[in-house]
């Protein structure tokens, strides 16, 4: 099993940063991919970044692509999902995952096993 906690969240302007955390215990050995995702109201769930841990490489949605930046810190367990220039279209809960997805589904939530219980990001315009 793995637990993973995510905190950060929070309310902030346009164009305003937001860090969040992802702390993860258990056996994250069992996993090779940590990705963040989002759910607006009435939407999917949409994978918005995700760490190969093997090795670092990092994948991101367009629509974050140049804002939002994933990264890892392995002496604490923890991946941070660093918002820049934040946009009320970012406005969502924000999730944390981790698995074993193919590299073709790594920004779908498909094969992430594990996930965090959510921290809410409200950008305002």
């Amino acid at each position: 099993q793995v637990q993973l906690v995510e905190s950060g969240g929070g309310s902030v302007q346009a164009g305003g940063s937001l860090r969040l955390s992802c702390a993860a215990s258990g056996y994250t050995y069992s996993t090779n991919y940590v990705g963040w995702f989002r759910q607006a109201p009435g939407k999917e769930r949409e994978g918005v970044a995700a760490i190969y841990t093997d090795n670092g490489n990092t994948f991101y949605a367009d629509s974050v692509k140049g804002r939002f930046t994933i990264s890892r810190y392995n002496a604490e367990n923890t991946v941070y999902l660093q918002m820049n220039s934040l946009k009320p279209e970012d406005t969502a809960m924000y999730y944390c995952a981790a698995g074993k997805p193919t590299w073709f589904r790594r920004l779908s939530s498909v094969g992430y096993n594990y996930w965090g219980q959510g921290t809410q990001v409200t950008v305002s315009s």
